[in-house]
């Protein structure tokens, strides 16, 4: 004879609110992170722009890397390179170097604002006033 797990004679009722309260903090959790998001990207354009690139490639997944590469003097064909796992890491961290380089900035700036805080430190770099000197990686 087949049994129903007792989970499924429950009253819709007694289940509505959890399921309620947890869809409610994810749509919120989704809104805050959108918010977030569009931020971040914002900065990221605006480094775009006063480096003298279209501002919408950051958009645009993997040519946005493509226009990094170019912003810190470095070959196109790296971008390749990002798409290895763990040389990835270190490709950004060169690049990171070299951004911060390009907009007159430390190695140090580099690392920690571009590499390990990228999203605060390419808002700072973009609404910051810091200007673009050129790409750092081909003038060295």
């Amino acid at each position: 004879m087949l049994t129903i797990p007792a989970f499924l004679l429950q009253d819709d009722a007694t289940n509505a609110i959890p399921t309620a309260a947890a869809a409610g903090l994810g749509i919120g959790f989704f809104l805050v992170m959108m918010v977030v998001a569009v931020v971040f990207i914002a900065g990221f354009w605006k480094v775009f722009v006063k480096a003298g690139q279209p501002g919408w490639a950051a958009i645009v997944p993997i040519y946005n890397y493509y226009i990094l590469t170019q912003i810190a003097g470095r070959p196109g064909w790296w971008t390749l390179l990002l798409l290895i796992p763990f040389v990835n890491i270190v490709i950004m961290l060169l690049l990171a170097i070299d951004i911060a380089k390009s907009f007159g900035q430390s190695p140090v700036f580099g690392v920690v604002m571009l590499f390990l805080l990228s999203a605060i430190g390419y808002l700072v770099l973009g609404f910051g006033k810091y200007q673009y000197v050129g790409p750092a990686a081909a003038t060295a």
